[in-house]
């Protein structure tokens, strides 16, 4: 007697293979057989016309707070995950140096945008090593897998203390202090290690990241912490330097090549089209692919769309946020703050007084977004409105014609304005798609294109993080209604997109158990009506510890995921059941 039946599927089984039609049976949450199915089952479900495929991997998540509070990882599970990796870009909550939880929030809620008060509330603390937080995190009953990387910020703060925050060099015994920590996490089946190098990451306090400027004698010790180990990956996200030269770009690759070489483990890192910058891309391509052709395994992780934020008068960020005149009414509610925004004089005021500035002396707000403001004219043809009427599915590869550039030249007025008038519109839950990188060309081609190398990972949706200006976990559905179903020209084969959400990034991280609909592998599954399927409307919910906002967005089409055969979702609603478990790596693991 069989579990679940699934009959009459679409499958397409994760390997790259054409989709066939197919049944399949699971028991004791593994895949038992494929193919024409007789035998009698708890639950059947007739799946004609649906696609059935391995539930999803998301390598690239910021879940580490969120997962003491939220059994769900809402919302990676409306989107077909099954498994992910938290940990991500040097910032994380462990190992935990005794008094320093505020240091760590400040980190966290500077850099991904995640509210300190929700952390401070939500976030247990009740660990110091990185082996108690797995244990602790392990305890928690959870709907999906995770996997966690060791982020090099905690790391470095633990061992270093006040010395990391103030960028001070590390010392050899420093670096054995780290090298140490890092492998006692790895033997207690930590999935990897993560640093992060990015000028536009900053605590809450506008200070630069503890490891940020982190030396390569730091980084290649603290990597020979994989010395003798068959497991771990490596993730790193880099600037590359893209105002300071040429010069700078080379020794920062040659960086992360030696950081790739003292661990001998394959490492992923940030790839996207910059702006300014935009050739950049193509210079990374190339060094990777020189290195891998000397036997390095280094990988891309590549977006399925633009990356860039989701701005309105109740996310956490939008243009007028330094301006006098507004600041007077951004305590009120918002339908009242948009009516206050539509009077004549008010209006008046905000688009002609100025903003203040936004970035620097203590603000967590990157530079960027000054130099932004300082071009809004130029750089508002690539902003675009958004709508989160119910029902309403976002566009995200839209054209110059639909940008507040082109409709201010169209009603004879400026950008701003034009932006102003829409985001006060209404009861002022109008919103507006900023993609910063990924689409200089004014579309998605660049993505295309970069999806088809063959050393690019599905990545950087940054789910649980960034909650009031983006929500990316939906680059899962977006993959498959974007670019196999809707897309005029470039389509991708469903079969290749579904091997890079599920079996290409299982084989990165080590994971032999899963991403394949095969005889023994777990029973990790997405059931689809292709038909149905849509990303969804973002909408502003306060559904944090202490309040906090965040942007949600649920995908429709689901017809069931299941976690090692627990369905944890049917129809659009997250079920009771919490099979997820911490997905230790290794000798100290269940999978891999």
């Amino acid at each position: 007697m069989l579990d679940l039946l699934v009959s009459g599927a679409t499958v397409v089984d994760g390997s790259g293979a054409a989709p066939v039609t197919a049944d399949v049976g699971v028991k004791d949450g593994r895949i038992v057989d494929v193919g024409r199915i007789t035998a009698p089952a708890h639950e059947r479900i007739a799946a004609d016309g649906a696609w059935l495929m391995p539930g999803f991997v998301d390598i690239h998540t910021h879940y580490d707070g969120q997962a003491s509070w939220d059994e769900s990882f809402s919302p990676s599970i409306h989107h077909g995950v099954t498994t992910l990796a938290m940990g991500n870009c040097g910032v994380g909550f462990a190992p935990l140096r005794a008094g320093e939880q505020d240091r760590l929030i400040r980190l966290m809620e500077g850099v991904e945008d995640i509210p300190g008060v929700a952390l401070a509330e939500g976030v247990r603390f009740d660990w110091e090593s990185f082996p108690q937080y797995m244990d602790a995190l392990d305890r928690l009953p959870h709907s999906l897998d995770f996997l966690v990387q060791v982020p090099h910020d905690p790391l470095r703060m633990r061992v270093m203390g006040e010395r990391a925050q103030a960028q001070q060099a590390a010392t050899p015994e420093d670096i054995e202090a780290m090298r140490a920590l890092l492998r006692e996490a790895l033997d207690a089946g930590a999935a990897g290690f993560s640093t992060g190098r990015s000028d536009n990451h900053r605590t809450s306090r506008g200070e630069e990241t503890p490891a940020s400027e982190a030396s390569a004698a730091e980084l290649t010790g603290i990597a020979r912490a994989f010395d003798g180990l068959g497991h771990g990956v490596v993730q790193v996200v880099s600037d590359f330097y893209v105002l300071r030269g040429p010069q700078r770009f080379d020794a920062e690759f040659d960086l992360v090549e030696q950081l790739a070489a003292a661990a001998g483990r394959p490492l992923s890192m940030t790839w996207m089209q910059r702006d300014p910058g935009g050739e950049q891309y193509l210079a990374m391509q190339a060094r990777v692919e020189a290195a891998v052709a000397r036997g390095l395994p280094l990988y891309l992780q590549t977006a399925a769309r633009g990356i860039g934020v989701i701005n309105g008068l109740d996310a956490s960020f939008h243009l007028f946020v330094g301006a006098p005149a507004y600041r007077e009414v951004a305590g009120l509610p918002l339908a009242e703050r948009a009516a206050a925004l539509r009077e004549p004089a008010r209006k008046a005021r905000v688009l002609g007084e100025g903003f203040e500035r936004l970035a620097g002396d203590g603000s967590a707000v990157p530079p960027l977004v000054d130099i932004l403001l300082q071009n809004i004219e130029r750089i508002s043809a690539r902003m675009f409105p958004l709508s989160a009427r119910d029902g309403e599915v976002p566009d995200y590869e839209p054209t110059l014609a639909q940008s507040f550039y082109a409709r201010a030249r169209q009603r004879g007025g400026s950008a701003l304005e034009a932006i102003y008038d829409h985001l006060a519109e209404g009861d002022g839950s109008n919103l507006l798609y900023f993609p910063i990188f990924n689409y200089n060309e004014g579309s998605l081609d660049v993505v295309r294109r970069m999806l088809d190398h063959p050393r690019a990972l599905f990545g950087l949706s940054d789910a649980g993080a960034h909650v009031g200006t983006i929500c990316d976990a939906s680059f899962t559905t977006f993959m498959l209604t974007h670019w196999v179903r809707d897309r005029a020209q470039g389509r991708l084969p469903l079969e290749r997109a579904v091997e890079m959400l599920s079996s290409r990034n299982a084989r990165y991280l080590g994971l032999q158990d899963r991403g394949l609909i095969a005889p023994g592998r777990r029973a990790d599954l997405n059931l689809i009506d292709p038909q149905r399927l849509s990303v969804g409307t973002p909408k502003i919910v306060r559904d944090l510890p202490a309040g906090g906002r965040r942007l949600l967005q649920q995908g429709q089409g689901y017809l069931g995921t299941w976690v090692a055969g627990t369905c944890v979702r049917r129809d659009g609603q997250v079920t009771a059941a919490r099979p997820g478990r911490l997905v230790r790596m290794g000798p100290a693991g269940r999978a891999g």
